[in-house]
């Protein structure tokens, strides 16, 4: 195949295929075929044999190994249940009073103390910023705290009565 620009298309396909390119013919082909199909009609035959007590030793092993397994697992079922525990201890608390306490209402006197307040709670207690399983709990959370925000702004706008 020379370097000549002005040959068509179908005359460079042709002589892809009658000269293939020169890896192709030095790939080797497997040496070994492997037929999937004979093995599959080889166990099924019956042919094979496995004897009673090589089985039995198989199964014991396997019994074994899993009781292992099985009795650390139960050995571990307290710990975990007392991690469960602890992380639900953990949780946020959805109590107004406590939300409000951290929220600082009490030294927000401006519109935009108010603002600051929501944006920096949500920055910390957004549902779409915390773990999956705390999703639910940020919300209500979330939602406490606008109501308070909102309460605590009007209450502010409002002219002290005399």
């Amino acid at each position: 195949m020379g370097t000549n620009t002005t040959r068509d298309f179908a005359s460079l396909l042709d002589d892809l295929f009658v000269n293939p390119a020169p890896f192709e013919e030095a790939s080797p082909r497997p040496s070994v075929p492997f037929d999937y199909m004979s093995v599959a009609d080889e166990l099924h035959s019956g042919r094979i044999k496995v004897s009673t007590e090589t089985a039995t030793a198989e199964y014991r092993d396997a019994s074994e190994n899993f009781e292992a397994g099985f009795a650390a697992l139960l050995a571990n079922l307290d710990r975990l249940a007392a991690d469960e525990v602890a992380e639900i201890e953990k949780l946020p608390p959805i109590d107004p009073e406590e939300i409000a306490k951290e929220l600082g209402l009490a030294a927000a006197k401006a519109s935009a103390d108010f603002g600051r307040l929501r944006r920096s709670f949500a920055f910390h207690n957004h549902p779409d910023r915390v773990a999956p399983h705390l999703r639910q709990r940020a919300m209500v959370r979330m939602q406490v705290a606008n109501m308070l925000i909102d309460d605590a702004k009007r209450r502010a706008a409002k002219p002290a009565k005399r």
